[in-house]
């Protein structure tokens, strides 16, 4: 499967000046596939160092954190001889499990060797945290690695023709039947699939989704053994019930997360820290509430007033409970979760996009699904329907009052425009969410 994020990659090595680059993401997301598949295709050598699997690494890291000794002493210690900085790609993998060579990022960084030298950890942010350690800041390029999206997903799975026509549509044509249906049914498979790299080449593989299953329930097996590795055993249970807590909350009419929820009398203040644990480890995403639509809308969010969704749609539905065949088939038993299912999809893929969105609620009378910046500082809305149905009194009502260049409909609707006032109201197919950045383009006018 081919992950977008390798262009990134061979960007950062065409780099005359680079500094050692960090792959951080969840667990089993690919971070060690992509590095490897990046040494094998791009490099005369690649030399993995897996902190977890080779914990005698560490020793090297003790003496000093020369960048010339590291190399030369890993070389021997690999293959017998110094390892080329020039011709060879170094992997530090799982480097959480070594704060010292986290701290050696640094003097690669300020070596003046130009070390092709990557590094992938899961759960860096917690370890950091737990040891009280200091990151190198600004010694380092970091990339953020989440499960396959949903472009991803359907190149992998053979929809990748699909993709290629949709790439040339026009922005407002609508999309023909022989292109919508798929892309449609392929929607449907990736939420029950997922984006978790094993759980795809699983599907890829049997095409049976009880093996699906399997994969993800050990998936979350492993999961839940880094709640008590990475956290004292009193946080790993709050930990533990928030996780458990998020299909509960989302499945709410009101899907804002509230602590009590999570356990009868359970406060904010005992919770907080286990919920920004799961966060940090790239587990969950929180949406927090924006009353006064002001840029930037990070200095106008309300920390407190939140929503919590997974970091994957496959993880989400085992989690949930919810069978796979009950989303293909659309049976009755899926309708009262398929609003947040596809709010919860909406997020995760405007996270890979590398946005930061929030939601916005007025008055107790209006609440708008999602809100978020784009590449200019403007404010764009955006509200998320599951099926064809595009009537949004909320997002109308924010058009109204805020006046945006840009707003959103995301549904089960073909494409389509209407301009309303000073906003344009654009109707997307949950299934071209991908090609958002085109439509936020500053020519995107209706023809």
């Amino acid at each position: 499967m081919e992950r977008t994020a390798m262009r990134r990659l061979v960007d950062w090595k065409e780099k005359e000046r680079r500094k050692p680059l960090l792959i951080s993401g969840c667990r089993q997301c690919g971070k060690t596939w992509l590095a490897t598949e990046f040494g094998r295709r791009y490099y005369e050598k690649t030399f993995v160092f897996n902190f977890e699997k080779e914990p005698a690494l560490a020793e090297v890291f003790r003496y000093d954190l020369d960048p010339r000794r590291i190399l030369r002493e890993l070389g021997l210690f690999r293959e017998g001889k110094p390892i080329d900085p020039e011709r060879s790609l170094v992997v530090f993998d799982e480097i959480q499990r070594c704060m010292d060579a986290v701290a050696s990022l640094k003097y690669f960084e300020e070596s003046g060797l130009n070390a092709h030298l990557l590094c992938a950890g899961s759960l860096l942010g917690v370890e950091l945290k737990r040891r009280q350690a200091s990151f190198p800041v600004g010694k380092c390029e970091q990339l953020r690695l989440y499960p396959l999206n949903f472009p991803e997903f359907v190149e992998a799975v053979g929809g990748g023709q699909y993709l290629t026509s949709l790439r040339e549509y026009e922005r407002f044509r609508e999309i023909p039947s022989y292109i919508a249906e798929p892309m449609s049914r392929y929607l449907k498979l990736y939420f029950v699939v997922g984006g978790m790299p094993e759980a795809v080449q699983t599907w890829i593989d049997s095409e049976d989704v009880g093996a699906v299953d399997a994969v993800l329930d050990q998936i979350i097996l492993g999961t839940r053994a880094d709640f008590s590795h990475y956290a004292d055993p009193n946080e790993s249970l709050r930990i533990a019930w928030i996780w458990d807590s998020i299909p509960k909350q989302l499945a709410k009419e009101n899907n804002k997360f509230v602590f009590s929820h999570v356990k009868t009398g359970a406060r904010a203040r005992d919770f907080e820290d286990a919920l920004l644990w799961l966060v940090d480890a790239g587990l969950a995403y929180r949406l927090e509430k924006v009353v006064v639509p002001n840029v930037p809308l990070s200095a106008f969010s309300d920390a407190a007033s939140f929503k919590v969704y997974a970091n994957d749609v496959g993880i989400l539905r085992r989690n949930a409970g919810i069978a796979g065949q009950t989303i293909l088939t659309e049976s009755d038993g899926y309708s009262t979760f398929k609003g947040a299912y596809t709010e919860n999809y909406c997020m995760t893929e405007l996270v890979a996009q590398g946005r930061r969105p929030y939601y916005w609620r007025s008055d107790n009378v209006a609440e708008l699904d999602f809100l978020f910046e784009d590449r200019l500082n403007r404010i764009v809305p955006m509200e998320v329907k599951a099926a064809e149905h595009t009537k949004a009194k909320s997002f109308s009502l924010f058009c109204k009052r805020y006046a945006p260049q840009r707003g959103f409909k995301i549904s089960g609707k073909n494409v389509g425009d209407n301009q309303k006032g000073a906003t344009l109201e654009i109707s997307l197919p949950l299934y071209l969410l991908w090609k958002l950045d085109e439509y936020l383009q500053n020519d995107a006018q209706s023809d």
